[in-house]
């Protein structure tokens, strides 16, 4: 299976480690992995931010660079990113020499944990890591992409790992992209309530399928002298991986 890797600006700059554990896991479930060099952003911070025209040449640069590889399909380790590719049909409607592309595009292009859950079929991923954590829903992922199942039910099956529920799970942490540069005081104060949320649970890891939002919640609690592991699903089922545990579902989720 030709899987072409849609790496996010976040994961290129930031967490370079995210990618690379993602191309693990996915290359150890038979895929063979492609980065296509001419990619750049999805075009989410700049369209969010009014340009909408502005941003028509970066949505056809990124259809262009992910197709540019024959894949079967194209997989992310951002909720939120991959929610704005699966928008391109609307957002290039009036284009016609791209409409077409964009459909493509948007329909073989799956966030990462909702890949190997629903199109895979994986269960259990063979991973194992002792600790504490909990679980940070991004807004983008469960209410635009609307994928709420897949992190949770990979999560159940990591060896060593106590999952503890996170309190109004569903609130944003305040990041929400260009918004915490815009309103910087609200998105404070939201991240901080989120703070307060983990800091109940008693976790020591926190888990997330957006890098944008571990990069907001653990840029707060190092700001606030405050321990916490931020690890992105993709770390946390490429760690200590026996094979000898892996395990598929008998019935693929709807």
């Amino acid at each position: 299976m030709k899987v072409v890797i849609f790496s996010t600006c976040v994961v290129d700059l930031e967490f370079p480690n995210v990618g690379k554990a993602m191309v693990e896991v996915l290359e150890r479930f038979g895929c063979d992995c492609y980065l296509p060099s001419d990619q750049i952003c999805c075009g989410q911070p700049t369209y969010n931010s009014g340009y909408e025209k502005g941003t028509q040449r970066t949505f056809r640069n990124q259809v262009d660079a992910l197709l540019s590889v024959e894949s079967d399909y194209i997989v992310g380790p951002a909720g939120s990113c991959v929610a704005m590719l699966r928008e391109y049909p609307e957002l290039l409607k009036d284009d016609p020499e791209y409409l077409g592309k964009a459909r493509i595009l948007a329909a073989k292009t799956y966030e990462f944990s909702q890949f190997l859950w629903r199109i895979l079929g994986v269960e259990n991923a063979g991973a194992e890591l002792n600790g504490k954590a909990t679980y940070h829903r991004s807004c983008h992922m469960t209410r635009l992409l609307g994928e709420a199942e897949s992190p949770y039910a990979l999560l159940e099956h990591v060896k060593g790992l106590e999952m503890v529920p996170l309190a109004n799970a569903h609130d944003c942490c305040g990041f929400g992209g260009t918004f915490s540069a815009k309103e910087p005081e609200i998105s404070k104060q939201m991240v901080d309530e989120k703070v307060r949320h983990i800091e109940e649970t008693g976790a020591e890891i926190l888990v997330s399928c957006d890098p944008g939002c571990l990069m907001n919640i653990g840029g707060r609690f190092n700001r606030l002298g405050k321990p916490i592991k931020i690890m992105h699903l993709a770390e946390v089922l490429n760690s200590n991986v026996d094979e000898r545990r892996i395990t598929y579902l008998k019935q693929m989720p709807v």
